[in-house]
């Protein structure tokens, strides 16, 4: 797997109508949880859709480490698990590269284990902090042996003889945090409570009731909800189809809808309502997107995503929607940039502390590519240009950010000038697919 050692710069340029019937890779939040569930489970774990993009890899190569079997059969994955409880001590580091949901996830799946464990990662990852995971671990009696300051990689943690089960409200929302907690109580015996003001994406709560874990959700007459989980149960080994992943989905829905004459259809896209901010937000700045052939998969709703060209409109965002579409305030500046009027996006603090300070990097990219733009400490505001003059002739630096990347190769098929960006290598951590998937659309990059 590629350490982006190399950088590898790509260019975009204006494109004619894109059209054609795709499919992007699998959820990575989901498939980050598969492997680490399926690695928990007694028995075998079966995974269809699996995005097999780098971050995952590097989950399983961690749950292979602590003794679960995992290999590709066609294109199912097969996962023999050790059972709860019984995760066995790597023999050297947990390298994530730059993997953030695996890492985090992981440091609450193991610190509770009587045993150490080394987590590092990349030049990206490395700079990421980890003390918001630490510090309920901390609580539950892990120790962190060593960390690099700030609470950032290199770590090395070591479990208590018995974990301390703790009541934590989570102090932002992240669904992270959220999880890193419950899968700490999955070791701890009596119950883990994680308290939740602010709801963010469910996965984890839905994946752990499907595996058999003892878990129950409340919400409060405030709407704050309030997650329980029982250790030490046992979670048991099933078929997990993994649904599109509608932060993949976001590039080419905001590339249709810039392109002109475009009419692209995105099939089986999870539908989740904690990941559906960036279609709410697209619909209501009036882009054409009819959502099709809704279904039930395996516990989450999914359906085809038909998306034409469309002339935007600037919208204010409110900060409470940002939480169900954190990922996604990038390629919506580049849809923003585009859009007549301003578009107004606030509750942003969050994207700071992504793979990039993501807020600054977006606003360096508007602001080197001709668009008007103004970042507030956690907002940014964008000024359109539905014609698209004066925009583009700018490199963009990605700071090892896929996101980045795949934003502004997007918002160089409608500007007037191409768009370089620095270094595509990381677009593999999460969608390797998206070169070759966006040409075939009829996207001119290289």
């Amino acid at each position: 797997m590629s350490s982006f050692a190399t950088s590898l710069p790509a260019h975009s340029r204006r494109t004619g109508a894109l059209s054609g019937t795709i499919r992007v890779p699998g959820d990575k939040s989901i498939s980050h949880r598969a492997m680490m569930f399926g690695a928990l489970a007694a028995g075998r774990t079966t995974v269809t859709g699996l995005l097999e993009g780098e971050d995952v890899l590097r989950t399983a190569e961690a749950m292979r480490a602590m003794g679960a079997r995992i290999e590709k059969d066609g294109t199912r994955w097969l996962i023999d698990g050790v059972g709860n409880g019984c995760l066995l001590e790597p023999e050297a580091p947990l390298d994530f590269g730059n993997a953030g949901t695996g890492s985090r996830l992981t440091m609450g799946l193991a610190g509770t284990y009587d045993m150490k464990t080394v987590f590092v990662g990349d030049a990206s990852l490395s700079k990421r902090p980890m003390g918001r995971v630490l510090d309920p671990l901390r609580e539950m009696g892990v120790q962190v042996l060593d960390a690099a300051p700030g609470d950032r990689m290199p770590i090395t943690l070591h479990g208590p003889r018995r974990a301390a089960p703790i009541t934590y409200r989570v102090p932002m929302a992240s669904a992270q945090v959220k999880s890193a907690v419950l899968l700490a109580g999955l070791n701890a015996p009596g119950v883990t409570t994680v308290i939740e003001p602010v709801m963010t994406r469910d996965h984890t709560e839905k994946m752990l009731a499907g595996f058999g874990a003892a878990i129950e959700v409340e919400t409060d007459g405030s709407g704050v909800r309030h997650i329980r989980l029982e250790g030490r149960g046992k979670l048991i080994g099933r078929d997990v189809a993994v649904p599109g992943d509608p932060s993949s989905a976001a590039f080419p829905i905001v590339a249709a809808l810039i392109a002109p004459r475009s009419a692209v259809t995105i099939e089986n896209v999870l539908m989740n309502p904690t990941r559906t901010g960036l279609i709410e937000t697209l619909m209501e700045m009036g882009a054409a997107i009819e959502l099709t052939n809704r279904r039930d998969a395996g516990g989450e709703e999914t359906a085809d995503l038909v998306v034409k060209s469309s002339r935007l409109r600037g919208v204010h965002v409110p900060p409470e929607r940002a939480p169900f579409m954190i990922d996604e305030y990038p390629v919506l500046a580049v849809a923003a940039a585009f859009a007549e009027g301003e578009t107004v996006m606030e509750g942003l603090e969050e994207l700071r502390v992504k793979e990039s300070d993501r807020l600054a990097a977006v606003a360096r990219g508007l602001e080197i590519n001709g668009a008007d733009c103004t970042e507030g400490e956690a907002s940014l505001t964008v000024r359109g240009r539905p014609d698209g003059k004066g925009i583009g002739g700018g490199t963009v630096e990605t700071h090892l950010d896929h996101r980045i990347a795949m934003s502004f190769l997007v918002m160089g098929m409608a500007a007037e000038k191409p768009i370089t960006v620095d270094d595509r290598s990381m677009i593999a951590t999460s969608f390797p697919e998206f070169m070759d998937m966006m040409t075939g659309l009829g996207a001119d990059f290289e």
